[in-house]
């Protein structure tokens, strides 16, 4: 039986990310075995680039087998232990799941929700760590998925030093799309995933801990809960001694690897930029449609934008539309935002302004044939605004 080929969909949705033909191209070099000598430089070519985009001199950092929730996982099993207390900020679903996974370790969990659509503001932590001394981990998500909210994170790591806390920040929707900055920030523990700007196909998870975050580890009082995930494994392999662990996802490094070089030519700045001035467009565009972000201006993501369903457009019919007339995949709302909110996102090789112009002209032809009128036109003109500021 042949699989039927995968149709070519636009990927505007928060996450697979349009892929590279170079990072094809990547993937379909032969395998080597994941001992081999020319594949141990490449691990050591990842490793170094992966310092270069999470902007640190860590040792250990390096990707794990699996997706940004496998990194998660390692982040927290890792570094808690039965009875470890850990505060973790709630602004939507994947502080949600940072809650659950850290109560799968037997930590005490403390949960600081807020508003979906905004960040963790810092009273509330300060509050909540004054309130339970002895906080071994400060957990908050940099780019929110859920919900297109970026958290500032200078006042997190202020107060986790404040309070002999670790700062762990899940950067999954944010590496690779706008600044992370682990040494300048002082982050201890940040894992990411390939899928979202860094641009590759899923299935590896970067991630990298700090000099702090190490001495915990080494002063545990028992084993990791997980044999795949548990540090000490992982560094023998991505370290100078190679000791086998598991069977790498070969030709995934490879793709993660090209992705990182094409950062890295693309310059760190110029990507950042360019993260934020094509999801700026489209946002100017999409106003103009009537479609409102979710997100102010002062905390909205370049590299996910949600925004409000208007009134009387029913949510899957426009994706449906879209996927199935125009080749464009956009995301749901999770949630409370289900059925409410679309998710768009603008990341890696798919922030381009071709793909701006390609989302607001179909929008508009759906919403005129759903009665909903408006002018695609109108939209483009006012993401050309934008553009023109920059020349």
């Amino acid at each position: 039986m042949q699989m039927k080929k995968p149709a070519e969909v636009l990927l505007l949705g928060p996450g697979p990310s349009p892929v590279h033909p170079r990072i094809l191209e990547a993937l379909s070099r032969h395998t080597l075995g994941h001992l081999d000598p020319d594949f141990l430089a490449i691990m050591n070519q990842t490793s170094d680039l992966l310092r270069y985009v999470f902007e640190t001199n860590n040792q250990v950092t390096f990707p794990v087998s699996g997706t940004g929730s496998a990194g998660m996982e390692a982040a927290l099993v890792n570094i808690l232990e039965p009875g470890d207390k850990a505060v973790i900020g709630v602004n939507g679903v994947f502080g949600q799941r940072m809650v659950d996974v850290a109560s799968r370790c037997g930590a005490e969990v403390i949960e600081v929700e807020a508003q979906w659509g905004g960040p963790v503001e810092p009273d509330l932590l300060e509050k909540t760590l004054t309130a339970h001394p002895d906080v071994k981990l400060l957990g908050v998500v940099h780019a929110e998925t859920s919900t297109g909210a970026r958290q500032p994170l200078e006042p997190v790591v202020e107060l986790a030093r404040k309070h002999e806390a670790l700062v762990l920040v899940d950067a999954v929707t944010s590496l690779g799309g706008l600044p992370v900055e682990v040494d300048r920030r002082d982050l201890d523990i940040v894992y990411s995933g390939n899928q979202k700007c860094l641009g590759a196909p899923p299935g590896l998870a970067p991630i990298t801990f700090g000099d702090r975050a190490l001495e915990k580890f080494r002063n545990r009082k028992s084993k990791v809960q997980s044999w795949y995930l548990d540090l000490s494994f992982l560094t023998r392999y991505w370290g100078e001694e190679r000791f086998y662990h598991h069977t790498a996802p070969i030709n995934m490094i490879y793709a993660l690897f090209e992705a990182l070089s094409i950062i890295k030519e693309e310059g760190l700045e110029e990507r950042f930029a360019r993260h934020l001035l094509h999801s700026s467009a489209l946002v100017a565009g999409l106003k103009v449609l009537g479609v409102q972000p979710v997100v102010s201006d002062k905390y909205r993501l370049p590299s996910l934008i949600a925004v409000w369903i208007p009134e009387n457009i029913e949510d899957s019919e426009v994706r449906s539309r879209l996927r199935k007339d125009y080749l464009i995949e956009i995301g749901g709302g999770l949630g409370p935002f289900k059925g409410r909110v679309w998710r768009i996102g603008m990341m890696g090789n798919g922030s381009r302004r071709e793909n701006v112009e390609r989302l607001l002209k179909a929008l508009g032809e759906i919403f005129n044939q759903l009665g909903h009128k408006c002018s695609h036109e109108e939209a483009l003109s006012e993401a050309g605004k934008v553009y023109q500021q920059q020349i």
